[in-house]
């Protein structure tokens, strides 16, 4: 047999498995509408387990690597989840009748949450200075408007987002007033103006990026301000998803995210200034890296390709930013002393304590 007609044979079956794939999403759309007529939880993690296995069990006994079966099991399962979730939150009514204002919507996170919160039913309406075209009605400015709404949600910078609070508390709008700011230092004033002013306001966090299709195994913090019924509003948005809901406090919230983002934006950012400082170029890198250094260098690329705007407000703007930029300092000088003195038993003990962390976590 030719190449050509082995090539042939193979597009055949790729075009069998894009057939039983959307064959697959037709079931899954099925089941996805029994669990919502019938109450039933989108997740049920004993049946992903039966899947998984029962993949694996198949694939050795055709002399396939398990792993690869699991993996393409893991996708289409994320896949299924995805599809679902996306099917429950529009079945729910929750913003059946009411209007959202969103300040800052035509930006990344506005616009992530314009299209979650349309598929639930409200009515969106955006208020954004960009000219970046929006699939919603448009106010030209956010000050001129009556703020009606039932709920308003702060998407801007962290930058303006406080005095678009402050802003807000001199107007005392009706609806619940909602900021999903990274940290919550540079917004305290505005959210403490608008508790001030008696408004419904709460202050929420999605440890998610704009590209995210499936909640389940994401975050949603919740800082509540002092006003129980504003928060609550506000996890009713989320509550068909699978997104997993923590309250905490705003100063735990910025302690945390000072590790969290912080710490991991500053590794990296430290990563790939001190490879391009060295003269080394990635693709020579590359071509004798190791398991470590292209998984390191995935992550670091992708925080280089993100907002340079965004990750300097991280670093500069958090009232506990310093401690963990001081963490890191400490971290690479006590490795730099160990190495220098050539310690081995404290370099051991130095990872021995790190794995007793990290398997603490687990």
């Amino acid at each position: 047999m030719t190449l050509e007609e082995l090539r042939k044979r193979l597009s055949e079956v790729d075009r069998e498995l894009i057939r039983l794939v959307a064959a697959r999403q037709k079931i899954v759309a099925e089941i996805g509408t029994h669990k919502i007529q019938n109450s039933v939880p989108t997740r049920d993690y004993e049946r992903e387990r039966e899947v998984l296995k029962g993949a694996e069990s198949q694939a050795r006994e055709l002399g396939l690597e398990p792993e690869l079966a699991g993996e393409i099991m893991e996708l289409l399962i994320r896949a299924s989840l995805a599809h679902q979730e996306q099917r429950r939150v529009a079945a729910g009514t929750g913003g059946a009748g009411k209007r959202v204002l969103i300040i800052g919507g035509a930006g990344k996170m506005g616009a992530w949450f314009a299209q979650f919160l349309a598929s639930q039913g409200f009515a969106i309406e955006i208020a954004d200075p960009s000219s970046a075209a929006v699939p919603f009605q448009r106010v030209a400015d956010w000050r001129e408007s009556p703020l009606d709404h039932d709920l308003i949600i702060v998407a801007t910078p962290m930058k303006v987002a406080g005095d678009v609070l402050a802003e807000l508390a001199t107007r005392r709008p009706h609806g619940v007033v909602v900021d999903i700011g990274s940290l919550k230092s540079p917004l305290r004033s505005g959210l403490e103006r608008l508790i001030a002013a008696g408004c419904k306001v709460t202050s929420i966090h999605p440890l998610f990026g704009p590209d995210t299709r499936l909640l389940s195994g994401r975050h949603v913090v919740f800082c509540d301000v002092g006003v129980p019924e504003a928060t609550r509003a506000a996890r009713a948005l989320f509550a068909s998803t699978m997104a997993e809901q923590i309250e905490m406090s705003v100063d735990d919230h910025d302690r945390l995210m000072a590790y969290v983002l912080g710490l991991s934006h500053a590794l990296n950012l430290a990563f790939f200034t001190a490879l391009a400082a060295s003269g080394e170029l990635v693709p020579s890198l590359q071509k004798i890296s190791s398991t470590t250094f292209d998984a390191q260098l995935r992550v670091a690329s992708l925080v280089a390709r993100d907002n340079p705007h965004l990750y300097f407000d991280i670093q500069t703007l958090n009232d506990y930013g310093a401690a963990s930029l001081q963490a890191l300092r400490t971290a690479t000088e006590r490795i730099e002393q160990l190495v220098q003195r050539g310690d081995e038993a404290g370099f051991v003990e130095l990872m021995a304590a790190g794995r007793r962390y990290l398997e603490s976590r687990a």
